[in-house]
């Protein structure tokens, strides 16, 4: 699942940073009889920002709290929407497979894709204005 920092939500012409959780999976089971192991590890991550732009990452992103980055500011997985609206944001995971039917790994050609749900992003549009002096100095001034 696709998440949109902070909390879906973003400014245009700002960065909207996007993290998306994936993890290894391993499955058992017998085929014809024989216990068999498959193992998904996700290898890729594709971006769909919902406004035409998309993104591929190795990575499925990081919080701009563990990047020890401020908000608002660009990362691997960012992205900056042009204008206000509301965005169906999603992510494709795409897995390797490896099968071990009991004498070690093996890799099974090619990659499993699996689409995520979107998510709504909301971008709004925000306004700053240039003041001589602070609100607390002049209370009665534009945006105080």
């Amino acid at each position: 699942m696709t998440v949109g920092e902070p909390d879906n939500l973003g400014v245009a012409g700002m960065p909207t940073n996007f993290v998306a959780a994936a993890s290894v999976h391993t499955r058992t089971g017998a085929l014809f009889g024989l216990p068999l192991t498959v193992r998904f590890t996700p290898v890729g991550f594709d971006f769909r920002y919902g406004d035409g732009d998309a993104a591929s990452s190795a990575t499925g992103g990081q919080t701009w709290a563990a990047l020890g980055q401020a908000s608002f500011t660009p990362t691997a997985t960012s992205h900056t929407y042009r204008e206000r609206g509301t965005y169906e944001a999603g992510v494709t995971v795409r897995y390797t497979a490896e099968v071990d039917l009991g004498v070690g790994w093996f890799p099974v050609a090619g990659q499993l894709t699996i689409d995520g749900p979107t998510q709504q992003i909301r971008i709004f549009e925000a306004h700053t204005a240039l003041v001589a002096r602070t609100c607390a100095e002049q209370p009665a001034a534009p945006g105080c």
